[in-house]
């Protein structure tokens, strides 16, 4: 049997400690997929908290269906979105510069492209920001892409094509 269906039942069942483990599992791959949607800190963090939130406050009618984690993405993903309708204006120079002051960035060189690269994704349009996260930073193949964006596999392939393409024209303008 799946790990994952197991905890959820002990969870359905009230035992609190498979509530931990199953948080301790996706928390950090929830919180990087929330940081690449939302370049504030505190709110890709607020945003992973109330994921597990929702998922819990709703697990009485949870159905497993395979991965937990494409579900928990799906929820994270929604958070995301609603954000940026709220707020459509986030100003990027400030959040990267604060970035490039962080004390665990060692080499400068290193901070510098991972801006660049955070910016040019900043600059994709939602569906293939989306995809090329899910893809790269969270490293889900293709067919779990497509359950989590609810989208065909044909079209997520062209999403990644989209993307690459953009990306490669936006980093070439950026130098």
């Amino acid at each position: 049997m799946n790990a994952d269906f197991l905890l959820i039942r002990k969870i359905k069942q009230g035992d609190e400690d498979a509530f931990d483990k199953l948080v301790r599992k996706y928390y950090k791959d929830i919180l990087n997929y929330c940081r690449y949607h939302c370049p504030d800190q505190e709110y890709a963090e607020d945003f992973t908290q109330e994921t597990f939130v929702r998922f819990f406050k709703n697990i009485s009618s949870y159905c497993f269906q395979g991965k937990t984690k494409n579900y928990l993405y799906t929820i994270a993903g929604n958070l995301c979105r609603d954000y940026y309708k709220k707020k459509r204006e986030i100003p990027m120079e400030e959040t990267s510069f604060e970035q490039a002051l962080e004390p665990e960035t060692c080499q400068m060189e290193h901070a510098v492209d991972k801006l660049t690269v955070e910016w040019a994704i900043q600059q994709l349009p939602e569906e293939f920001k989306e995809v090329v996260i899910l893809y790269y930073f969270q490293e889900l193949k293709l067919a779990e892409i497509a359950k989590v964006t609810q989208t065909g596999l044909p079209l997520v392939k062209y999403r990644i094509r989209q993307a690459k393409k953009q990306l490669a024209q936006l980093l070439e303008k950026d130098g």
